[in-house]
């Protein structure tokens, strides 16, 4: 049996640990935050949610959202006392805090908050036709550019009128996307600004870095958070995919990343385990932006863009499943699935939610086993 040199044994020893303490941690948590979901009543309701028409789903209102903090205090407090590392860490865990704090007023607003007033562009043009003021007429004018980028990003919105707007959401992520970019363009150097293309070498991009960073973060983030509509469907195909991007980082000799990872590998366990039906919480937006903004700028941190659409295969084919059937709708006037994201799709066609969540389970976890051999080479 070969010999390994004792650094290495107690490198994969720490990252295993820090797992392992990230699963007793989270467990510690997650009384004090079910008791506190429950007396606040931060749960999911009826209104605006046309999933709960699919047979079985009614059980789910009253269920408390906003689980994912668990998750997201876990990562932060043990990566702040154990795992803290300027050029590596610092980044990563502000940009998961921004997504957190962002999902976390959607969330509470989605439950909580009045219809919010919306002016649409037929209405900002009327105005600006109409408005006896001339001032307000060209402002009205100035501002149709943000009525139409408004009403474009309304067509991807779950919850209209409630709750951060879809276009809200995408400015906000666009800012964590930019300090991302900032982080990888300036602070990490020259070698973050060449793309690692697995079996070919690096290419260089220089600075078109910074928009396919951007472009990235935000899209992991949408994706993620669009599958997250089941019990145990997010988190239990998150645990791969960070149990790969842990492996992936120690071997390329980044152990501060690959401990950050092994952390939210080891917290998502814990989630997992209490939101598999019949969930006793569910992530929603605090948990589900906060895990897609940090596994995208976890995998870039380690130059593995060319890996993370394995990595990320499911939550991809979720969020491109969005974008077909609006562009089936708007386009052709008429749906392309029987609804989206896909996972609802093989719902209403008869897969009973536990048979669609653990096909999409081992679907994921091939496609991530193909993106660990890609990444190794």
């Amino acid at each position: 049996m070969t010999d390994f040199p004792p650094y290495i044994i107690d490198s994969i020893q720490r990252i295993f640990a820090m797992g392992g303490v990230a699963i007793i941690t989270s467990l510690l948590i997650t009384p004090i935050v079910t008791k506190l979901l429950y007396r606040w009543r931060i749960a999911r309701n009826a209104e605006n949610d046309p999933t709960l028409a699919i047979e079985g789903h009614a059980e789910k209102i009253n269920t408390p959202i906003m689980g994912g903090i668990i998750v997201v205090i876990t990562i932060a407090v043990l990566t702040f006392f154990f795992d803290w590392e300027r050029r590596f860490t610092y980044v990563p865990i502000g940009v998961m805090l921004l997504g957190a704090c962002l999902g976390a007023i959607d969330d509470i607003l989605g439950v909580f908050a009045g219809k919010r007033r919306d002016r649409s562009l037929k209405q900002t043009i009327t105005l600006a036709k109409v408005h006896q003021n001339k001032l307000m007429r060209v402002w009205y004018w100035f501002t149709v550019p943000y009525a139409v980028f408004k009403g474009f990003f309304r067509l991807f919105g779950s919850k209209p009128g409630k709750g951060v707007h879809a276009h809200e959401k995408l400015m906000l992520q666009f800012a964590a996307g930019a300090i991302s970019a900032w982080w990888i363009y300036l602070k990490l150097g020259d070698a973050w600004q060449s793309i690692y293309i697995p079996f070919h070498g690096f290419i260089s991009v220089g600075f078109l870095i910074i928009p396919l960073v951007i472009g990235i973060v935000v899209f992991t983030a949408n994706a993620v958070n669009i599958t997250d509509g089941m019990d145990g469907l997010a988190g239990g195909m998150l645990i791969p995919t960070f149990s790969a991007l842990a492996l992936l980082s120690w071997k390329s000799g980044m152990d501060e990343l690959a401990i950050l990872n092994a952390i939210t590998a080891g917290s998502l366990v814990t989630y997992t385990y209490f939101n598999i039906k019949p969930a006793r919480f569910q992530m929603g937006d605090v948990g589900s932006l906060a895990l897609g903004s940090l596994l995208a700028i976890n995998t870039l941190a380690m130059n593995a863009m060319a890996v993370l659409p394995l990595l990320a295969f499911t939550f991809y084919a979720e969020a491109f499943s969005v974008i077909i059937q609006v562009g089936g709708r708007v386009l052709l006037g008429k749906r392309i699935f029987k609804m989206a994201p896909i996972h609802h799709h093989f719902e209403l066609k008869g897969w009973s939610e536990e048979k669609t969540i653990m096909r999409f389970w081992l679907v994921h976890i091939a496609f991530v086993i193909a993106g660990v051999w890609v990444g190794l080479h």
